[in-house]
């Protein structure tokens, strides 16, 4: 039991992560579909939210729901100029002779 014990702190070590300074200059298969789920989800909650805001009665609730829409929009919107400004700074493999 003791010398369990004092592997655990060992193994709390190798699990450490470190975080990175710059995002990589490639974006992964598994980024790739991670950040068009992020921006499906953030579309998603925007339609519905609006859909939601046209289906009030109360003025407050209303405002209160388009406020929202409006969060997943911007949302949306900066993951979208992120990946527009990512695409911008790649040189297409075909300039390359």
């Amino acid at each position: 039991m003791q010398q369990q014990n004092m592997n655990m702190p060992n193994m709390n070590m190798q699990n450490q992560q470190t975080t990175m300074q710059q995002p990589p200059g490639v974006v992964s298969t598994k980024d790739a579909l991670y950040l068009t789920d992020m921006m499906s989800w953030n579309l998603l909650s925007a339609k519905k939210a609006h859909f939601f805001a046209g289906q009030c009665q109360d003025p407050e609730i209303k405002a209160e729901a388009e406020k929202v829409a409006q969060m997943h929009q911007q949302h949306y919107q900066q993951i979208l100029g992120h990946l527009g400004q990512h695409a911008n700074q790649q040189q297409p493999l075909n300039n390359m002779q």
